[in-house]
């Protein structure tokens, strides 16, 4: 499956914005997919995850209650809804797949097999 990933930008504190991941090329409806993000300097992170077969999202504690991970399977997209966003926030934002992953590897960056290619996220303070 390939990704990509859009949506990012530039936003004051306790700002909102939505990212979009659109996939192509695999039954996208099969996949776990989550987010990730990597700030300048430091190692990408866990961000969200939602598996094919359970409508609820796996969260980093970080961002629990202020971001949504959602999918659309009819249109092969993957979203996350990210709401009163905060200055330690900011990071490019990866969207990510993998058929296979099992439970316990969910907010493992290598255990995912197909990456977008990240959208930066800015949030002022």
């Amino acid at each position: 499956v390939q990704l990509q990933a859009s949506g990012g930008g530039l936003v004051q504190a306790g700002g909102s914005l939505r990212l979009s991941c659109a996939a192509s090329g695999r039954t996208f409806s099969g996949y776990t997919l989550a987010w990730f993000r990597q700030a300048t300097g430091k190692e990408r992170e866990f961000v969200a995850a939602l598996k094919s077969t359970n409508s609820n999202g796996f969260y980093a504690d970080s961002v629990k209650g202020r971001f949504t991970i959602s999918r659309d399977n009819a249109r092969s997209t993957l979203y996350l809804q990210m709401n009163n966003l905060q200055p330690e926030d900011t990071a490019v934002y990866y969207c990510t797949a993998s058929r296979t992953i099992i439970h316990s590897n969910l907010r493992v960056p290598s255990a995912y097999d197909a990456w977008g290619q990240g959208t930066l996220v800015t949030v002022s303070s």
